[in-house]
């Protein structure tokens, strides 16, 4: 009972130290606007782009108001901070506007994993490499595997043998970022699309994209 008396009170000390750090005010980085600003002075720019000098905010906040504009401030970090006259939403929007353009330009690479036995046939083999290349041409990395299964493991040329011959099948469209190479019961080598080559657009639509899982899950699943 003694152990038990002494561990509630200490147990109680942690859990009110974690409510404490929880509720603790958290730092705003969000645009100061208007009444939100509350520095002593600004550096004021209309909203035609003329320099109107350093004043105190609330005497900017007026010339903001008699042209029903927001008075922004644009650049905090700045002697004094510089804060501009315009109108706040229609900032944001072309704020929001420029962000999704970046993410629509982004260009996200993955990599894809392909998977082979040392005993694929060559069906098997021409279906995968298909699937390589258009995975390669989507501008994604491909990383072939050769799954080995105990005494195969005896034998890691033949793997190498099959990485070797779709490098050399795949050189007008790839290149190996990493040459064949083996670790535990698995060799791997990653292709890449050859410089000069261009991506094709990925589609933009749903539609197509239920055949297109389905391809992408056949062409990884492990054979037998």
């Amino acid at each position: 009972m003694a152990g038990a008396r002494g561990w509630g009170p200490a147990h109680k000390v942690i859990k009110e130290a974690v409510i404490a750090f929880d509720r603790s005010p958290r730092r705003d980085d969000r645009v100061r606007v208007n009444e939100r600003i509350r520095v002593r002075e600004i550096r004021v720019i209309d909203d035609a782009g003329q320099q109107l000098g350093i004043m105190a905010p609330p005497q900017a906040l007026a010339i903001a108001k008699q042209k029903g504009l927001d008075l922004v401030e644009i650049s905090p970090t700045a002697v004094p901070p510089v804060c501009r006259i315009m109108d706040f939403g229609k900032y944001q929007y072309q704020e929001q506007k420029r962000a999704r353009e970046a993410r629509r330009h982004q260009k996200v690479i993955e990599v894809k994993e392909i998977k082979f036995r040392p005993k694929v046939d060559e069906h098997d083999y021409q279906f995968k490499k298909k699937h390589i290349e258009r995975f390669l041409s989507d501008g994604d990395k491909v990383k072939a595997t050769i799954f080995f299964r105990g005494r195969e493991m005896a034998h890691p040329e033949i793997g190498r043998r099959i990485l070797e011959r779709l490098i050399a099948e795949l050189a007008e469209v790839a290149v190996p970022e990493t040459m064949p190479r083996q670790e535990g019961n698995q060799m791997h080598t990653i292709l890449t699309q050859k410089v000069g080559r261009k991506t094709a657009p990925r589609p933009a639509s749903r539609e197509g994209a239920a055949p297109r899982a389905e391809a992408t899950a056949a062409a990884t699943t492990e054979e037998p």
